[in-house]
């Protein structure tokens, strides 16, 4: 534990919101020494990002994100892009604490973030190529129905979703319409709906990977098989520290962060979106050249 996490944890609530607003804005002041982060986690939601993040943080040569106590992600090219590069920058590490730790370990540090939403969101990969052209990118695949089921039982289990999954699948034309094209049309907004209720449509990967085959050339993308991690993630936390360059450093332990296990969805539903996605499946496996279980 960081004294940055023994200070929240022991302070009151109001001190810690001070200590936290001081740190932003030191942030900020110092982020022309900050370097942009050199790679990036952009997907699937609820296809194990939480997980590969957590493994990534317990290398001592991947720094978490500045204040000490922040999740994975700023969710700066989606939601704060107005806030500016400044605030995006204040995120991550100095020069000075990169090169004390690659002192330390006798390796250069990689600095990143996981947002999901970066994936599916119609304006993320161009501006992370103009901003970060030189950054790998990693993705995680799940089966699509899964993920759905998955997705919509987080939604529940936050509160925000009312409607049961059928219902709910019935309902995302409606919730989601006119959404994407907002996005696009005012580029400072942020879509609620466009996050929380695409079920179905975050499903199509290949629709949403386009953008970013179309601005980053193929060795700086690493496709990963959400299946792959659940069943060997010591195997694909080696696979992703090569990716991005680091030496090898292997756990103690790979639990799973976030799980809700996709059990008793109904047959008929599960039916209807397996005959959905197949053809999307069977595309995106051919333009990726990856053999995907649930593509079969």
């Amino acid at each position: 534990m960081t004294v940055l996490d023994r200070l929240k944890n022991a302070a009151p609530q109001g001190a810690r919101d001070g200590l936290r607003s001081a740190l932003v804005r030191y942030g900020e002041r110092t982020s022309a020494r900050r370097p942009l982060p050199d790679f990036l986690i952009v997907g699937t939601k609820r296809g194990g990002t939480t997980s590969l993040w957590r493994y990534l943080v317990q290398h001592p040569l991947v720094p978490r994100l500045f204040p000490a106590w922040n999740t994975k992600t700023s969710h700066y090219f989606e939601e704060n892009w107005s806030r500016g590069e400044a605030w995006y920058r204040s995120h991550f590490p100095t020069e000075r604490q990169r090169a004390a730790l690659e002192r330390r370990y006798g390796a250069p540090p990689k600095v990143g973030e996981a947002a999901p939403l970066y994936m599916f969101h119609p304006l993320v990969a161009g501006r992370v190529a103009d901003l970060m052209p030189q950054a790998r990118i990693i993705v995680l695949l799940r089966d699509p129905v899964e993920r759905a089921y998955s997705h919509w039982k987080e939604r529940r289990g936050e509160g925000v979703e009312p409607l049961g999954f059928a219902e709910a699948l019935a309902a995302e034309p409606e919730r989601t319409a006119g959404e994407r094209e907002r996005l696009i049309a005012e580029p400072d907004s942020f879509s609620e709906a466009f996050d929380w209720y695409s079920y179905r449509a975050r499903g199509r990967y290949l629709e949403h990977l386009e953008p970013w085959l179309a601005r980053f050339p193929r060795e700086q993308m690493l496709f990963l098989p959400s299946e792959t991690l659940y069943r060997d993630p010591a195997g694909t936390y080696a696979r992703t520290l090569d990716f991005i360059g680091l030496p090898r450093h292997d756990l103690e332990s790979y639990d799973v962060f976030n799980d809700r296990p996709s059990k008793g969805m109904d047959p008929a539903v599960r039916a209807e979106l397996t005959a959905y996605y197949r053809p999307f499946n069977a595309a995106l496996a051919e333009r990726l050249g990856l053999s995907l279980a649930w593509a079969e």
